[in-house]
């Protein structure tokens, strides 16, 4: 089966046959990738992770430093333009160092609140006095970034907004008095900058660049929070703050620009920082199982401690294939831009947003495959696992906020269908052309399966494939009953979510392990990890289009959907026990998680 070497598309492992695309594998990072992926590594085992107790006891000043330190290192300048004393590194190595740093959750957290969501929004809606005014002094941590959206009223609703801005004038310049409550403002209690969102004269929702030093802006105390203790996590609150015109970001009204735009980065950016905490979730449950003995014999030679670490393995896996094809899809599509012309922001923009429904799929999936790691995690250390001496307990404590940050899974899966949907109807994507070649299979008595020509995992390609069709089926019926009131139905959204969601996961391992079959370097641990993933989402696939199949029909109708969707169904010849003792055998020996 030949590659396809096109500029990529957003949501084109649905059109494309698996396989039949190259994508960006850990596989293909550069010497020069590695080589900051390193130094974040050993950073992060030097400076951060053996004061992670003193850190979580939030030692005055400590956070502050290890930023600094970051900082001398360059960790804080990956996404800064040279022009201001940035190193404008690539969006995989940008990746790669967040996964690094993502061992330690309430580092990330913070340096990400910095780097990220502190600094992204100046950095690509910014003008050139501003950008001079702050970058060169957050590449070294001089001055640190906060991000101030969420209300006490306004949380996924971020246009629903409170605080207020009015332009007022005084000795002859423009200001805007700002007055509200932000709150979750990680970095609160030692930012020097936040951005802020605010309603111009109640109404045109805009971003500011807020100083600390400005009267009437203070902080709260620190958040009593379940994890992340590690982290300043503070309401901001602003009375009567006089903000300088010069300090609009953007345009006035333009804010929600900013906002949704940073959030989209922000989703793929924690899909790689879970993929940090999982691996070290899986190597410390490793150790700890190849240690503890139980009836004479460690307990990572049991059956049922084993299928833990291959579930972990194998689930970890399909991420780390899912975030790096999206890095180098992003990559690939920014240097065919002209970073010279009046333009390119936009573009830039245009560039990530592109990948929108891939970034919620990372977003969600790595926070639950983190969420399920931590689980298993503490379930192999048993009581020991829930103690604080143990670094599983908080691991597992520091978990749960993914769910959550950069927009709750319930709104990103909400979104993932709504942005397919929008895409067809301006004929961005095929959507409507696959539903009717899936419609033209449906009305045969029974559609045969595709003689697949993949050089290995003839099974699983097929069956990923299948899954496919059953997803824009589903997707179909939906559409078809309910029309513009899809959006109401969230319920049945979350549900083509899931199966997207799958899809992907499926796609993106698979076609990463044939291509390390094409190269010749493929294990048997590499086939079985995609096998057990493929057999596992494909039953998902199934169950999903079975659960709401009875709320898009009833009756006989509703019996000849069931009998359509027979028609789609296969069952794995797989041994998924072998496979994942296979598996196993792999992270034992290897004590950590196997690439």
């Amino acid at each position: 089966m030949s590659e396809r070497s096109t500029r990529p598309s957003g949501c084109a492992f649905l059109f494309h046959p698996v396989g039949t695309e190259r994508v960006l594998t850990p596989e293909d990072f550069t010497d020069e990738q590695r080589l900051f992926a390193r130094t974040a590594e050993e950073f992060m085992e030097r400076e951060v992770v053996p004061h992670a107790e003193e850190l979580e006891r939030q030692v005055d000043g400590l956070m502050v430093d290890k930023l600094r330190k970051a900082g001398e290192l360059g960790l804080l300048a990956l996404d800064i333009p040279e022009e201001f004393g940035g190193l404008e590194v690539d969006k995989t190595t940008s990746m790669l160092t967040a996964e690094k740093l993502g061992t330690y959750a309430s580092f990330s957290v913070s340096h990400g609140a910095h780097t990220g969501i502190g600094m992204l929004p100046l950095v690509f809606f910014g003008n050139q006095e501003q950008k001079a005014r702050y970058l060169p002094r957050f590449a070294t941590a001089e001055i640190i970034g906060a991000y101030a959206l969420t209300e006490p009223g306004s949380g996924s609703d971020a246009l629903g907004a409170r605080c207020t801005a009015v332009p007022e004038k005084h000795d002859g310049r423009t200001f805007y008095r700002l007055n509200g409550t932000k709150m979750w403002i990680t970095n609160a209690g030692f930012a020097d900058l936040f951005t802020v969102f605010a309603k111009v004269d109640g109404e045109h929702f805009t971003a500011f660049l807020v100083e600390a030093g400005y009267e009437g802006v203070s902080t709260g105390a620190e958040e009593q929070k379940m994890g992340l203790k590690g982290s300043s996590t503070r309401l901001l609150v602003l009375e009567d703050v006089l903000v300088p015109e010069e300090n609009v970001l953007g345009e006035v009204g333009r804010g929600h620009k900013i906002a949704f735009n940073i959030l989209n980065v922000g989703r793929f950016k924690l899909g790689v920082g879970v993929l940090g905490a999982a691996k070290r979730t899986l190597g410390i449950s490793v150790k700890y199982a190849l240690e503890r003995k139980q009836f004479g014999r460690p307990i990572g030679t049991f059956g049922a401690i084993r299928e833990k670490l291959a579930q972990m393995q194998t689930r970890l896996y399909a991420l780390e294939s899912m975030c790096y094809r999206v890095a180098g899809y992003m990559d690939a599509t920014i240097d065919t831009l002209d970073s010279t012309s009046p333009e390119y922001t936009t573009q830039l923009m245009a560039a990530i947003e592109e990948f929108a429904v891939e970034d919620s799929i990372m977003k969600i999936f790595g926070s639950e495959v983190l969420d399920f790691c931590v689980d298993e995690g503490v379930q192999i250390h048993g009581g020991l696992g829930y103690s604080r001496e143990y670094e599983v307990e908080r691991l597992y404590r520091d978990s749960r906020i993914n769910r959550i940050f950069e927009g709750t899974n319930e709104i990103n899966r909400m979104l993932i269908p709504g942005i397919l949907l929008k895409r067809s109807m301006k004929g961005e994507i095929q959507l409507f052309e696959v539903i009717q070649r899936v419609e033209e299979a449906v009305a045969t008595d029974k559609p045969e399966l595709p003689a697949w020509e993949a050089d290995g995992l003839a099974q699983e390609g097929m069956l990923v494939e299948k899954s496919k069709e059953i997803g824009v089926w589903v997707a179909n019926l939906a559409i078809q009953k309910h029309m513009a009131d899809l959006k109401d139905q969230q319920e049945l959204l979350m549900a083509i979510a899931d199966i997207i969601t799958v899809i992907y996961a499926m796609d993106s391992t698979v076609s990463r392990v044939l291509q390390h079959e094409r190269a010749g370097s493929s294990r048997p641990v590499h086939h079985a990890m995609a096998q057990v993933l493929v057999a596992e989402g494909y039953a998902k696939v199934l169950q999903r289009a079975q659960d709401v199949l009875p709320s898009l029909a009833a009756g006989e109708k509703l019996k000849r959907r069931f009998a359509v969707l027979d028609k789609f169904s296969f069952r794995p010849t797989t041994d998924l026990v072998a496979a994942r003792r296979a598996i196993a055998d792999a992270v034992t020996e290897l004590g950590r998680f196997v690439a």
